[in-house]
């Protein structure tokens, strides 16, 4: 006989509930933040302010910034894949 599989409980199924939520808010969050950053002629962030051409140097923080916070919704996208993984194996 092979091995026999885990039965769930109640704790196991509420915590992959917890984490799938947080992962369909993470891969909203996600989408919209990489929709934001600028492409070649412009993109999404020129409606905030971030493809302001000229005197103003304010417009490569605004992007630096958002390099960094998509690098680490794309981080916390991770994790929850792979813990997502790791509850439903």
């Amino acid at each position: 006989m092979g091995p026999r599989a885990r039965a769930p409980c109640e704790k196991g199924i509420l915590l992959a509930s917890v984490v799938a939520a947080l992962h369909a808010l993470v891969s909203l969050g996600l989408i919209f933040l990489i929709l934001l950053h600028a492409g070649r002629g412009g993109g999404v962030s020129d409606m905030f302010g971030g493809g302001m051409s000229g005197g103003f140097s304010g417009s490569n923080v605004v992007e630096k910034n958002l390099d960094r916070i998509t690098v680490a919704v794309s981080a916390v996208f991770a994790v929850t894949t792979v813990t997502l993984t790791w509850l439903w194996r």
